[in-house]
């Protein structure tokens, strides 16, 4: 990030563009992007400028301990869409599946069951998806 405060939007653009992609995936960035109209097409700047290349283009958090951050923030906020997204993007981001679980636990405490709930239902099913957990169930 440019210290130097002439950093322009175009360079917080590709910037973001190329943390998306390493965090959420060039091919759903990539998607994203291409299926966004001229309406959409504001929301995919901003989301890459501020959030991306602002906020997680910042030094002094790893890309690890943002992903641990937001699975609690989108566990708050009740997103499970999202959640499912950056729980690809936690993984991407060296994440274990049992960090993962522990985000969820400590989050669901402050944040109540329901909202535990989803968004460990939201998480079990992406990390089936992606293989890294057995489908089947524990037996009691």
């Amino acid at each position: 990030m440019s210290e130097d405060h002439t950093e322009t939007m175009g360079d917080m653009f590709d910037r973001g563009l190329k943390l998306r992609r390493e965090v959420l995936g060039a091919e759903y960035v990539d998607n994203s992007l291409k299926s966004a109209n001229e309406f959409m097409m504001a929301f995919q700047h901003i989301t890459t400028e501020w959030c991306w290349g602002y906020a997680w283009g910042r030094p002094g958090l790893d890309k690890k301990t943002r992903s641990m951050i937001n699975l609690a923030m989108l566990t708050a906020l009740g997103k499970a869409p999202e959640i499912k997204l950056h729980v690809r993007g936690a993984i991407n981001n060296g994440l274990s599946v049992d960090d993962i679980k522990e985000v969820l636990l400590h989050a669901t405490v402050y944040c109540g069951i329901p909202a535990g709930l989803d968004a460990f239902k939201a998480a079990n099913d992406v990390l089936k998806e992606m293989g890294k957990m057995p489908a089947g169930g524990v037996k009691a």
